[in-house]
């Protein structure tokens, strides 16, 4: 995982995510504060109750929820965030470290294995698709991405 200084700007908001994993479908809120000394998400049903914490500090990621199950991989959600919110050079040289590339678009971003795509991430002012071909699962955020 990436240092939290990678950020490219800094979040302060309320997004909605919609994800779907299989045949499973899951919808949330969120709020989501990330700047250059860390991640912090607060995860939120629909009616607003707390379901889950998420802080990303000084490496290390805490995760805790009374909903999600224990093996879910905290790591997976901020590398996730890293992919879609943090800069270009420091991600690229990560995935180069990793054996993978990443092709870069005003409106998106793509990671391959080989000649594989692996995940897409889709951006614009109000919402971001993430597609994770490997794994299996799909999410959109939607917020004020300007």
């Amino acid at each position: 995982m990436l240092p939290p200084e990678c950020i490219e700007k800094s979040v302060d908001m309320a997004q909605h995510i919609s994800a779907s994993y299989g045949y499973r479908n899951y919808s949330l809120n969120a709020w989501v504060k990330a700047d250059k000394t860390g991640i912090d998400m607060t995860l939120l049903n629909e009616i607003g109750t707390n379901i889950g914490e998420l802080s990303y500090r000084d490496g290390t990621v805490s995760f805790s929820s009374p909903v999600f199950p224990k093996s879910l991989k905290s790591e997976y959600i901020v590398t996730d965030f890293q992919l879609c919110f943090y800069n270009i050079p420091a991600l690229r040289k990560a995935l180069s470290d990793c054996g993978l590339k990443l092709e870069y678009t005003e409106t998106g971003r793509r990671i391959y294995q080989k000649k594989a795509i692996i995940i897409e991430i889709e951006k614009n002012a109000g919402s971001i698709k993430l597609v994770n071909h490997l794994r299996g699962y799909t999410y959109t955020l939607e917020g004020d991405f300007k």
